[in-house]
Order: structure tokens, then C-alpha cells, then sequence
């Protein structure tokens, strides 16, 4: 049984920002695809789920990163899962330059989705699958609630549209990075970068979904919620850092 997974990339401009840096969004998705293949290599990926009319979905998010590598760096991607607690599956992230030097790292909540009723599926089959991995250290806690700010509120209105959609029929978790980075601005995006990012997927957001979003930012912290009809459905938030 493998007990981690590490993939390489070479960083191209489809990966990065205006700035020419690895984008927030671009990260959370090579986590999903070296998450989806060490799944796939334990025997309880997408192929093996879908049997069972099941998918891997994210229930939270923490990412923090000390450097942000640019177009044409090549980065290492290590992930290793962690016991089921309950209902929900820890998988963490180390992030790696070319010579080994870290630069960020991550912890994730996931959750079985039933594709039919749209609600928690059993863990108990796919929790048989995960290796014993206590010897190992995770590089952070598990993923903590969103953290609150005060401040001057922004309402924003989004809608789901189809390219933010995944083969999961809903928005996909790295398109709320965009999400975020959108509402924050071209013009803070430019002198910041995020230093942390925590996100609550709370319930999906549905093609066509009319979102209503508010923003808050005091300094370097930011908060973002996102309600469809009255229910909230996400929470974002985190700490900005200068960009180098």
C-alpha cells in the first residue's frame, strides 16, 4: 500500500497569474489531482467509487504558503492521507521547489458524496483503503474553522456558471480561490499574495446558482461568505502577505 504520492510539475503561464506566479486556484488543483491519483493507486478513486454512484468532495480547506514560484519552476506536490475521523478523511500537502526547500503546505477535510440523494455516503468501506500512516508528521492541525474579521462590508454578486462547474455537477473547490481573489481586486492582488487561505465548503453551489457574496477586509485579513437563497454555502478567509 502507498503510504504518499508525489507528483512534479513544471509551472507554465496557464498555471500562474498576472504576476507571473503559481495562482491559488492553480494550487488547489494540483492538490485534487495528486489526491485523485494516490486515491485511484489505494483502490478507492473516482473509478472504483462511481461503482457505487459515490465521488470525493471537499468539506475544508487549509492552505498556507511561504513563496509563491513562478513560470517555469518545477514544484513537487507530496500528499498523504491520514485515519477517517467520523465522517471525514485528512489528507495533507507539502509543497517543494527544484531544490527541495519548502514552500508551502496544506491539510484537507474530504467527505463521500452520494451522486443520487446529494448527501454524506458511508465512510466505512473506503476508511479499509487508507494506510496506517501514524508514524508520519502532518504539517499542520486539521483544517480549523474559517477565522473571522471585522470591518466595512462589500456585497458582490456571482453566478455559477459552466466553467466553473467539474464533473461533480457543481462548482468546482479550486474555483473558489478565483472567487476570492476576484472579489479582493486586481489592484490589492497586485501588491498581495495569500498567505493563508481557509475555506468551508459548507453546501454545493449548483449550475446557475445566483450567489450573493460578502467580503470584509481589515489590513491584511480577509473574509469572504457566500449564500445562495438565504443559506450560506461557503466560507473563505485568511491573511494576505506582500507580495516579493
Amino acid at each position: 500500500m502507498q503510504k504518499t504520492y508525489r507528483d512534479e510539475l513544471l509551472l507554465r503561464t496557464c498555471h500562474c497569474d498576472m504576476q507571473g506566479r503559481w495562482r491559488p486556484s492553480a494550487i488547489l488543483e494540483a492538490m485534487q489531482e495528486a489526491a485523485g491519483t494516490h486515491a485511484e493507486l489505494l483502490g478507492c478513486g473516482r473509478s472504483h467509487l462511481l461503482a457505487d454512484n459515490v465521488v470525493w468532495v471537499i468539506s475544508r480547506i487549509e492552505l498556507h504558503m511561504d513563496r509563491y514560484p513562478g513560470i517555469g519552476e518545477r514544484v513537487t506536490v507530496e500528499t498523504f492521507p491520514m485515519p477517517c475521523r467520523r465522517c471525514f478523511f485528512p489528507r495533507y500537502f507539502v509543497f517543494r521547489d527544484a531544490e527541495g526547500s519548502p514552500l508551502g503546505c496544506a491539510g484537507t477535510l474530504w467527505v463521500l458524496l452520494d451522486l443520487t440523494t446529494r448527501h454524506m455516503a458511508a465512510p466505512q468501506a473506503v476508511a479499509a483503503r487508507i494506510p496506517d500512516n501514524s508514524d508520519l508528521v502532518p504539517p499542520l492541525p486539521l483544517p480549523h474553522a474559517v477565522p473571522r474579521t471585522e470591518g466595512a462590508v462589500q456585497t458582490l454578486l456571482r453566478r455559477a456558471v459552466y466553467t466553473d462547474l467539474d464533473v461533480n455537477a457543481h462548482v468546482n473547490n479550486a474555483r473558489y480561490a478565483d472567487w476570492l481573489t476576484d472579489a479582493l481586486g486586481t489592484s490589492v492582488m497586485r501588491q498581495y499574495c495569500l498567505k493563508t487561505l481557509n475555506i468551508n465548503y459548507a453546501a454545493e453551489v449548483l449550475p446557475d446558482a445566483e450567489v450573493e457574496m460578502q467580503l470584509i477586509r481589515n489590513g491584511l485579513a480577509y473574509h469572504l461568505a457566500g449564500s445562495c437563497d438565504g443559506r450560506r454555502h461557503f466560507e473563505i478567509g485568511g491573511e494576505l502577505m506582500e507580495r516579493d
